[in-house]
């Protein structure tokens, strides 16, 4: 990977959380963005998929 494409992933991964933390610091979102891509099994995903998965636990029904 070359750094164009891990800064596009990481963007992209970013806009996923976006979505779910619409009013969290986007700088906060790509820093978070990059501790996911830290994760290889992660990394190997779409950017999307990633952070669908590491949300996963959060976004699970019957939680809080």
């Amino acid at each position: 990977m070359n750094t164009q494409d891990d800064e596009t992933w990481i963007a992209a991964c970013a806009h996923r959380l976006q979505l779910y933390w619409r009013t969290v610091d986007p700088i906060e979102l790509e820093a978070t963005a990059r501790e996911i891509a830290h994760d290889t099994q992660l990394r190997a995903l779409a950017p999307s998929q990633a952070a669908s998965r590491w949300l996963a636990p959060i976004e699970a029904p019957g939680r809080g």
